[in-house]
């Protein structure tokens, strides 16, 4: 099962490949494409991947499917002896995105080890024959 941890609008969401979120409202169209380089976890296959902050090259791509209204709250002021109450209601505004693909860029391939292991012979003879050289050169105080 893949599927991620993002962060959107400063708050973690998990999400699935397939599924819809709700987040905080965002300023897009129904239909418009939403995507999400913030990504805190991955997972593919049992393949865990931990962002530090974020996962390097994931991002998640989903779809504005609707704007909604969440359950209405109330808020209730309240003063004893005061004669002071306010009743107030709320209702959030959401976005519900449909969640398209999941996707991480793969990093480039270093170097091969025969290439890197050729490197490192070359240096060695480089600085053995730099210290060969330098050793019939040295004065010590007697000599002088």
């Amino acid at each position: 099962m893949k599927y991620a941890i993002i962060n959107a609008g400063g708050k973690q969401y998990v999400a699935r490949e397939g599924e819809t979120i709700e987040v905080d409202r965002l300023s897009l169209q129904v239909g418009e494409e939403v995507q999400w380089k913030e990504v805190l976890l991955l997972v593919d296959n049992g393949d865990i991947t931990v962002g530090d902050p974020f996962v390097a090259g994931a991002n998640v791509k989903g779809q504005v499917v609707d704007q909604i209204k969440g359950r209405k709250i109330l808020v209730f002021k309240y003063i004893p002896k005061e004669r002071y109450r306010r009743r107030r209601g709320h209702r959030q505004r959401y976005t519900r995105v449909e969640i398209s693909k999941i996707s991480q860029r793969k990093p480039r391939k270093k170097a091969t080890e025969s290439t890197t292991e050729e490197k490192k012979a070359e240096e060695k003879k480089s600085t053995s024959s730099r210290s060969k050289s330098s050793k019939g050169t040295k004065k010590t105080k007697d000599a002088e």
